[in-house]
């Protein structure tokens, strides 16, 4: 064999090497939801206007489906039980009425979240926000079909595998038109939501 021959074979040997080390670290480096940048969750679920609670006086039934994006803003911080992570939320949601009538709401949310990382298999997450929904109910009493909203709620995910899990949630849900058109009938609702979580 040439020294030519040699050189090559050494420098593809170290080539290989490198090329082994960076995948097995990038392997052994999981994504979860401790190191993750974001999350991808699809949520669906049903939801029920109080009526008397506040000035809501219809029954509104949604069947909801949410696409959530999500960006965590910090690592984890904190120690013990409380020990997690900032998340900003945008949301699409599409909200489909079958009660009083068949008709949809759909718009945009932007929500604040702690997830909290300190369990192995769960992670339960709090959230608050708001946005803009064009609501096309029909309903004379809400004044007018571009709304606002605002919600608070809290979940928790059950991890199936280190970058997947389950979400459960609860959310207390508010629509109204904020004063600025007459009548202004909130509805304010409860949605109970199951989806799917992708971490990246």
């Amino acid at each position: 064999m040439g020294r030519s021959e040699t050189v090559y074979g050494k420098i593809l040997a170290v080539a290989l090497t490198i090329i082994l080390c960076s995948n097995a670290a990038a392997y052994a480096e999981e994504v979860t939801v401790r190191n993750a940048t974001g999350e991808y969750t699809l949520l669906s679920g049903y939801g029920i206007t109080h009526r008397g609670f506040g000035d809501t006086r219809t029954q509104v039934q949604t069947y909801d489906t949410i696409a959530r994006f999500g960006w965590f803003l910090s690592d984890e911080t904190g120690r013990g039980w409380y020990r997690g992570r900032h998340e900003l939320l945008m949301e699409l949601p599409l909200h489909l009425t079958v009660d009083p009538r068949v008709r949809s709401m759909t718009g945009g949310y932007l929500l604040g979240s702690w997830k909290f990382t300190s369990l192995e298999d769960f992670a339960p997450y709090v959230f608050a926000g708001g946005g803009v929904l064009f609501v096309d109910l029909g309903l004379p009493t809400m004044g007018s079909r571009l709304d606002f909203s605002y919600q608070g709620g809290t979940g928790v995910q059950y991890f199936i595998a280190k970058d997947k899990a389950v979400s459960l949630e609860y959310r207390y849900h508010h629509i109204s038109n904020a004063g600025t058109a007459s009548p202004n009938e909130p509805l304010n609702s409860s949605k109970i939501l199951l989806g799917i979580t992708l971490f990246r």
